[in-house]
């Protein structure tokens, strides 16, 4: 196995700082909503959209981000997005009202859409030598920025009791430089890039707008009810300009998502694999800290600090799974991460959720989830960009992160939705029902991956990898 060059580890290490500034503000921004609410004078809402307008800004963008990075150059938008995240990032720092840091968390999440797609593209290109070391890039990629997400809550904790929560903005703009500083060096200029391709204007407006409105709705859903006429109408807006949006895809010469690629079987399965993952990871972690802090009395600070030492888990995980990728092909660790996962949903709903559960009773499952998503993960992005041209990684990342996004955000409504009145008992059956849900879709994910033959063959695994 041919070992990876100095670039090579630079190029991981500018990717990853992208990711981890990314995931780092997905989490970091939830322990400073109180103080924001207080000096800004924002309503519960107004605080609920300082967290959802990123997410709406990132999930929105992501397949243009996608489409920007394959005809303009990877290595282009990547260096575009730090410059974005490091200027929305400093007005957050410095809005005075709650409506422009929502605006400006807007334009953040528009910026992580532009790093992620760029920076998986970038990995590619860097170990597209050896398929291998590409499935083991990957898994310290998605690592870092695990780490960030669990270490988002103890360093917002940190920074809001030394400089307040104007802090958790300015921190990033740092990272931010060194992310784009390290790039200019160290990455060269993608030969991978389709100049000549078409922009697809209606496609990206007609994406746009359906996301928009059906992750609008979905946000607002918990809050308004299925019978509001905001939500009704985000939904009726996201499936007229869905169907418009796949007859405009079929019909284009040069289509910003080509169709084609969902007749691939590895590509459609990563996707759906990476939808039911995402529907239950984000929808338990958004149901456990409300169960953390409004059922057990834990403070935002020690609900983090009860997360931490799993992040070690997610690490160890992720590492390993692209070394198992590289010996056993990408199926395996998909499969035994799904069942992993499932099994950790499974011990946490029975044994972990109570009135009166001790942390050693939670701490089986709540190792076991990240033990399966972080063996899971990184070999479902590496069989995406293994199931495409190299010049169409970027559409191919984009598309993945979208429907994460997408899978995310439904279960953190559907989840929230099970918790968010009643009695503390109620509350606990609706965990629990969550709990069995999250079993269910992880059994399913894994099904994906061994019947559609999701990823690599297993055979052989070194040898395929390298013929990949």
């Amino acid at each position: 196995m041919k070992s990876a060059s100095t670039p090579s580890l630079a190029i991981l290490l500018a990717a990853s700082f992208a990711f981890i500034i990314v995931q780092l503000d997905v989490t970091i921004v939830n322990v400073a909503l109180p103080q924001i609410g207080v000096e800004l004078g924002a309503s519960v809402s107004s605080l609920q959209w300082v967290v959802d307008a990123y997410t709406l800004g990132f999930a929105v963008f992501l397949l243009s981000a996608g489409v920007m990075g394959d005809k303009f150059g990877s290595k282009r938008v990547f260096l575009g997005g730090f410059s974005l995240f490091a200027l929305a990032s400093l007005a957050c720092a410095l809005v005075p009202s709650a409506t422009e840091l929502n605006l400006a968390r807007a334009v953040q999440g528009v910026g992580a859409a532009l790093l992620v797609p760029s920076s998986l593209a970038i990995l590619n290109f860097a170990y597209a030598h050896d398929k291998k070391m590409l499935a083991k890039a990957i898994g310290w990629w998605t690592a870092a920025g695990g780490a960030s997400i669990a270490a988002g809550p103890v360093i917002g904790g940190v920074l809001l009791s030394m400089a307040g929560w104007r802090s958790i903005f300015w921190v990033n703009i740092p990272i931010c430089i060194i992310g784009f500083v390290l790039t200019c060096k160290v990455v060269p200029h993608l030969p991978s890039k389709d100049p000549h391709r078409s922009f697809d204007m209606p496609g990206q407006l007609l994406a746009i707008v359906a996301l928009t409105g059906f992750i609008g709705a979905v946000i607002e859903l918990q809050a308004l009810g299925l019978s509001h006429y905001l939500v009704q109408g985000g939904f009726v807006l996201a499936v007229v300009a869905g169907a418009a949006f796949l007859i405009v895809e079929y019909r284009s010469k040069a289509p910003m998502l080509p169709l084609r690629l969902f007749r691939q079987v590895s590509f459609s399965g990563a996707v759906l694999f990476g939808v039911l993952v995402n529907f239950s990871y984000y929808g338990v972690i958004f149901i456990l800290s409300f169960y953390l802090q409004k059922v057990r009395g834990f403070s935002v600070l020690q609900t983090g600090l009860i997360f931490l030492p799993l992040t070690g888990t997610f690490i160890f995980s992720n590492i390993t799974s692209g070394w198992m990728a590289a010996r056993t092909g990408l199926r395996v660790p998909m499969v035994l991460g799904g069942l992993i996962g499932a099994s950790g949903y499974a011990l946490l709903g029975w044994f972990g959720i109570s009135t009166t559960a001790s942390f050693l009773e939670m701490l089986p499952g709540l190792a076991l989830i990240p033990a399966g998503m972080g063996l899971a993960v990184p070999a479902m992005t590496t069989a995406i960009l293994s199931s495409v041209e190299r010049h169409q990684a970027g559409t191919a990342s984009a598309v993945l992160n979208t429907a994460r996004q997408v899978g995310g955000a439904m279960g953190v409504a559907v989840f929230g939705a099970m918790v968010a009145a009643g009695s503390t008992l109620e509350i606990i059956g609706g965990i629990r029902t969550a709990m069995l849900a999250s079993t269910i879709l992880l059994i399913t994910s894994a099904a994906i991956a061994y019947w559609c033959k999701t990823g690599l063959p297993q055979s052989h695994g070194a040898v395929q990898l390298a013929k990949s």
